[in-house]
């Protein structure tokens, strides 16, 4: 993770644009999530921002398109090829989670696509999920691009500020150091996403056992 997270930081600017919009546009539209989450891409290119190699905004605006259009692939994909496309060998050991999402678009409807862009693995297959169920593809873009807006602007400027903490830990311990130290603030992130994301769909593993003695 860190040598990665180095060449990020070290790349000339219209690497880190292309490398960052690739990764967010594949984790929905080719299932690239369950090897790098998207949020990590967009958190580095706001570390890569917060060092000067790219534009800020720019990089906000990437990110959220990527997101967008990435999305849309994954709604094309699901709605021509059905159900046979969850039987892909990514998808085959996650039967009980893709129940589960099944389930929430089926009860949330748009509000699944919207929400759905905040949990990493709903996020790889909620759209694929949306054109299975042939949700009407102005609806699913409405949702979507709402998520995509919220989710690309909130996790670029994660990275951003992480990344001025970043140049202030490299200025006073040096370089290597700085990079394991946020090395280990993004993995414990995603770490509590990923708890936070299971406590969420599984609320009934913590609830207190009401049954009567």
């Amino acid at each position: 993770m860190s040598g990665f997270l180095d060449q990020i930081l070290s790349a000339s600017p219209w690497i880190v644009y292309v490398t960052v919009a690739a990764l967010v546009f594949a984790e929905d539209a080719l299932f690239v999530g369950f090897v790098l989450p998207g949020e990590t891409a967009a958190v580095l290119g706001g570390v890569s921002a917060s060092r000067g190699h790219v534009d800020l905004v720019a990089m906000c605006g990437l990110v959220v398109l990527a997101a967008i259009i990435g999305d849309s692939v994954g709604y094309e994909v699901g709605h021509h090829f059905g159900p046979r496309i969850l039987q892909v060998r990514p998808l085959r050991r996650h039967q009980t989670r893709l129940a589960d999402a099944q389930t929430f678009l089926a009860e949330r409807g748009g509000s699944a696509v919207f929400l759905g862009r905040f949990i990493a693995f709903f996020r790889a297959v909620m759209p694929a999920l949306a054109g299975i169920s042939h949700m009407p593809y102005r609806r699913f873009l409405t949702f979507n691009a709402a998520g995509g807006f919220v989710w690309g602007i909130a996790f670029v400027c994660l990275g951003y500020f992480a990344g001025n903490s970043y140049a202030r830990i490299e200025k006073a311990v040096g370089r290597d150091v700085a990079l394991a130290i946020l090395t280990l603030a993004l993995v414990g992130f995603i770490v509590w996403r990923i708890r936070r994301s299971r406590s969420e769909r599984d609320p009934e593993t913590s609830a207190p056992d009401d049954t009567d003695n």
